[in-house]
């Protein structure tokens, strides 16, 4: 993906070391998931109601990933305030907080093992610098763009948090059986890969894509449906206990996304095969 030299983000925040470590991920499997599916919105709500921030130091490695994370920011910012706008909406944009190992946000604390993810509480996205430094020694064949995707699908839950989605599937948690509310979780994440989706077209229509971004994408996704996952890790597959979707699933809304590029072909709840 074609980054360098563009326009910088004002909204990254950085964060410092942690000083007593907490370990590294289990299993690689794990790893892998966590990262390209992105962390479940709904999972952080009910948390404690803490902002402290800590302030990251400042190595090589890390600024160049802030300098990365930055530029896309600014991209998903550009398209999402282009899309509001079409729509009479105003977009409110989001802060990205990089962190190192653990971080203390509105939406309680969190570590690692989360993944990247979104507090609705004060919008922010938050993204473990470590996380991603050991996923890129360990999966040097990721390509940029795949870490593109997983900040487009976090942004995703911000839209997600002003169009009013994420607070009306919130309210089901309390009125519908487990098994029932997981449907909605799956569609909220669908949801995000079809933004996803959007990102990337604008993206794609501007030239900053490689010729296989795209197909490295997909080929990634393929690999992280839950019916995917279930299969590596428990041997067999419970639709009922999804989270994020299969990956056919995530690949039919990703690639939605970036062919339409807008927010007036997204109709994933109403869609009753879901």
């Amino acid at each position: 993906m074609k980054w360098q030299g563009r326009k910088k983000n004002k909204n990254v925040i950085k964060g410092s070391r942690v000083l007593t470590p907490l370990g590294g991920v289990g299993l690689l499997i794990l790893m892998i998931i966590f990262y390209l599916l992105g962390g479940n919105p709904l999972e952080v709500l009910n948390n404690t109601d803490s902002s402290s921030i800590s302030i990251e130091e400042n190595t090589e490695v890390n600024k160049k990933l802030e300098n990365f994370l930055s530029v896309i920011l600014t991209d998903t910012t550009d398209i999402w305030n282009e899309i509001f706008n079409r729509n009479s909406l105003t977009y409110r944009e989001p802060k990205l907080v990089l962190y190192n190992s653990s971080i203390q946000s509105k939406c309680g604390n969190s570590t690692s093992n989360m993944g990247p993810f979104y507090c609705p509480k004060d919008e922010s996205i938050y993204i473990d610098v470590s996380f991603y430094n050991d996923l890129k020694s360990k999966y040097n064949k990721l390509g940029e763009f795949s870490f593109a995707y997983v900040l487009a699908h976090e942004v995703g839950h911000h839209v997600q948090k002003q169009l009013g989605t994420l607070e009306q599937v919130c309210e089901l948690k309390d009125q519908l059986p487990e098994k029932e509310f997981n449907k909605y979780v799956v569609k909220l994440e669908l949801q995000a890969d079809y933004f996803a989706g959007v990102f990337a077209h604008y993206v794609q229509n501007a030239g900053y894509l490689k010729e296989d971004d795209i197909k490295d994408i997909i080929n990634a996704t393929e690999n992280v449906g839950d019916d995917r996952v279930q299969q590596q890790t428990v041997e067999s597959v419970i639709p009922d206990t999804f989270t994020h979707g299969t990956s056919e699933q995530r690949i039919q809304w990703f690639k939605k996304g970036l062919k339409y590029g807008d927010i007036n072909h997204e109709n994933i709840f109403n869609d009753s095969e879901l």
